[in-house]
């Protein structure tokens, strides 16, 4: 649908604007598709109108609030489909202290931060990582114990916005660079940054649960993948895939000490990955984390690439592989954000966020006692690279004895 210009009516009392990142109160145009439709929608200004027009233009759609793909011609790779509208975005009180993005999804701090300038964390710099990667453990916890088959990821983002809430601590992915929502969810096919939906989830997904929080002047950072229902863990493909892409990072963060280059932490993820015949996503990468969301360090996790530096004492930052059980080449859906596997293939990712100490590495976001899910074996009769286990015989050509 081509875009028309807004039709200025009068407005009998103060509306808010209906621009989704706009604070400010609407004026008397409205979207003239809307008025067709019977439906109010007002905006302060032309320019707001023109701006959210991509994604205002999808509740044409979803009249009798019906569901709908606001992507119908494009060529998806897998199966899953977006299931649109978005939920509005969830508010955050008064008292929570905010990001530099939060109100206009510009992340100006980060942008005037030079690329190889990697901060070291003063003691009470490491005090205020350690309490803010406590509560993210916290909330994405209590988000995974909801993950099962017929939930939304849309009602799992809810989970952890309130969640976040009462820790008095923002989602550090809302509005950051203009994302929607306050956690990402990817499932099977995506790599990350995944929208949450009203897509149930299904008996045999996978899902990757990616939390924030920003608390006390600080970021933490950390994700998950679980299986979905009783057949998720069942799945050789599946199992393969996440419990990769687990070992993969557990792996890495045992090279974590000062001295060591992140260049190398890619040499053995990719090795994990080939022994489980995955392949490596190679266009994102761990980053730093302190005061900010994303800065340096860059950490690759593909084997050979040319990141720069070292790690030294008082560094934050994230190791955070992608694997996949076909292509490590992407794709980004027309959200923008949305990234899947350009075969469509079904892939996996976990991430801590890492203290370098003086003698090794402290994960500051890692595993509770009772944290849900935890490692899977593969399935019987299945080897850790997917392959079917033959069955021994005796002899030869399967016969016993000798001939």
């Amino acid at each position: 649908m081509d875009q028309a210009p807004a039709q200025e009516i009068v407005v009998e009392k103060t509306k808010q604007c209906e621009g989704a990142d706009c604070d400010k109160d609407a004026g008397t145009l409205q979207c003239p598709t809307c008025q067709k439709i019977g439906k109010e929608s007002f905006f302060c200004s032309q320019d707001c109108f023109k701006r959210n027009w991509s994604t205002h233009k999808t509740i044409h759609k979803a009249q009798n609030n019906g569901h709908f793909n606001p992507f119908p011609a494009y060529p998806f790779t897998g199966p899953l489909r977006p299931v649109y509208p978005l939920s509005p975005r969830s508010a955050v009180p008064d008292r929570i202290k905010l990001p530099d993005y939060a109100k206009n999804g510009i992340p100006k701090s980060e942008q005037t931060l030079s690329r190889n300038r990697i901060k070291i964390l003063n003691k009470e710099e490491q005090e205020g990582m350690r309490k803010v990667c406590r509560l993210a453990r916290e909330v994405l916890d209590i988000a995974a114990q909801a993950v099962k088959p017929g939930v939304t990821t849309d009602q799992i983002d809810k989970i952890v916005h309130d969640a976040c809430m009462e820790r008095d601590s923002y989602p550090s992915p809302l509005n950051y660079c203009h994302f929607p929502k306050s956690v990402c969810t990817s499932v099977n096919e995506v790599i990350c940054h995944g929208i949450p939906d009203h897509r149930p989830l299904k008996d045999g997904d996978i899902l990757n649960i990616d939390v924030t929080l920003y608390h006390g002047g600080f970021h933490g950072d950390l994700n998950e993948t679980y299986y979905v229902g009783e057949s998720g863990h069942l799945d050789p493909d599946n199992v393969r895939v996440v419990e990769a892409s687990r070992d993969a990072l557990d792996e890495a963060i045992k090279q974590v000490k000062p001295g060591a280059l992140f260049r190398d932490y890619g040499n053995t993820i990719e090795k994990v990955a080939k022994s489980r015949n995955c392949q490596v996503v190679k266009t994102y990468c761990g980053h730093g984390i302190n005061q900010l969301f994303h800065c340096a360090p860059n950490v690759p996790h593909y084997a050979k690439n040319k990141a720069f530096g070292e790690a030294k004492p008082g560094m934050c930052f994230t190791i955070e592989p992608m694997i996949t059980i076909g292509s490590y080449r992407d794709k980004t859906w027309p959200d923008d954000w949305t990234s899947v596997t350009s075969d469509g293939s079904r892939t996996a990712q976990f991430e801590h966020t890492l203290l370098v100490t003086e003698t090794g590495v402290e994960v500051l976001t890692a595993r509770f006692e009772d944290s849900p899910g935890g490692k899977v074996q593969m399935p019987e009769g299945y080897g850790i690279d997917g392959k079917k286990i033959e069955a021994a015989t005796n002899g030869t050509n399967g016969t016993n004895g000798s001939a």
